[in-house]
């Protein structure tokens, strides 16, 4: 073994409680950053797919009427007095089968479908209800928003004669699976559905007025036929949205909107916490390297006469600082070992205590490999940083000052 392992670890073993005590105080921050980082993703995972479940993580609509000028100013009037935005009315996507097959051909897409939807009326016996009527493609919807993992009472059938509805739309009407309903259209159309499914979608008012039918019969009761007013998208890293969304509206001319814009407030919470953490991570870590910085600093004063005798002896200047720097890094890789075993003591605790009402685990906190790399490779390096102001003044004490002490 080097010259340098020896000492250092002779080093380690007679100041034993030192050494202990800032393995146990890196141990712990260690394992805090471990376990914070790991809850923080599953509550985030948690947090998103809760929020996207429901949604798709880009729309493409087509593009919004603009202002228009209805007369020239008058000479002293304001040009905004009239300037009029045109009512939007509902329109197709023009030529949509192109742009969806431009959309499967992308590497940065992993799902697409093609939706038609517009307000309508159900009505039930005397009693109706306004509702939000969405014709979908049925298997392909389903890799956008799970419809089948949603089902409470019914099964995902969905044929030109069946309707899915929401939860509190079939309390409120007083209907379920097997009963008859009628769609009626602002335009006209009309129909008498069954209802296959009832779907939980996690928002009392998405359940009060969501509807599903396949997309032909939408396009029909719209009078819309062979139309789609959206096309919605799926990306593989759902933070990758906005810029995808951006470069799909720059390719096909449609406006794109991703959920990061359109759920702005819950996106920046989101940064929030990574910021919080963050800041979190990074006082821990200087915490924990003044910690070693301040035992190395003691185990130098302590050693000075050690020091001086290696230096009498030809050690040169370059061996007593890596000396210490080993030092530094020992108690830096084996505080990431006891606190990443302390990290999945954490975890294996928190999904015994956290639960929900029904008794599942609230969300999971799964600490994966890199994580743990991570760690002891941080935590190697902040132990490294942190001697080397020590092992600097080690190295620059002259041999007959450090013995004569």
């Amino acid at each position: 073994m080097p010259f340098e392992w020896i000492a250092a670890i002779r080093f380690l073993r007679e100041g034993r409680m030192q050494s202990v005590f800032i393995i146990i105080g890196a141990a712990i921050g260690v394992a805090v950053i471990v376990f914070m980082s790991a809850l923080l993703e599953g509550m985030q995972g948690n947090l998103i797919r809760r929020v996207l479940s429901a949604q798709p993580h880009i729309v493409l609509e087509r593009p919004k009427d603009a202002a228009r000028v209805l007369r020239e100013p008058e000479p002293g009037q304001s040009p905004l007095a009239i300037v009029q935005t045109p009512p939007q009315r509902p329109d197709n996507i023009d030529q949509w089968q192109k742009v969806r097959d431009e959309m499967l051909v992308r590497s940065d897409i992993v799902a697409v479908a093609v939706t038609v939807s517009g307000p309508a009326f159900a009505v039930r016996g005397e009693t109706g209800q306004a509702i939000s009527l969405t014709g979908i493609e049925p298997e392909q919807y389903a890799r956008i928003v799970p419809l089948p993992d949603k089902i409470v009472a019914g099964s995902y059938r969905m044929t030109s004669s069946d309707v899915l509805i929401g939860k509190q739309l079939a309390t409120d009407l007083g209907v379920g699976v097997g009963d008859k309903l009628r769609l009626v259209t602002s335009v006209g159309g009309t129909a008498t559905l069954n209802i296959s499914a009832i779907v939980d979608l996690g928002s009392r008012s998405a359940n009060q007025r969501a509807t599903f039918v396949v997309l032909s019969t939408a396009q029909s009761l719209l009078h819309r036929t062979g139309g789609a007013s959206s096309i919605n998208l799926t990306v593989p890293e759902p933070f990758d949205a906005e810029l995808v969304a951006q470069s799909i509206a720059g390719q096909t001319g449609l406006e794109a909107l991703s959920w990061i814009a359109t759920n702005n407030e819950f996106f920046l919470a989101l940064n929030a916490q990574r910021f919080t953490i963050g800041m979190i991570r990074l006082f821990i870590g200087l915490s924990v390297a003044a910690g070693i910085a301040s035992v190395l600093v003691v185990s130098v004063v302590q050693r000075s006469k050690e020091i001086g005798i290696l230096r009498a002896m030809g050690g040169s200047r370059g061996q007593i600082m890596r000396v210490f720097l080993l030092q530094g890094a020992m108690v830096g890789l084996l505080g990431s070992l006891s606190g990443s075993a302390l990290a999945t003591l954490l975890s294996a605790g928190w999904r015994l205590i956290a639960r929900s009402p029904d008794g599942t685990p609230l969300f999971p906190v799964d600490i994966n490999a890199k994580l743990y790399l991570l760690a002891a490779l941080l935590a190697t390096l902040t132990g490294l940083v942190a001697a080397v102001t020590p092992a600097t003044r080690a190295a620059r004490m002259l041999p007959v000052e450090a013995i004569r002490g």
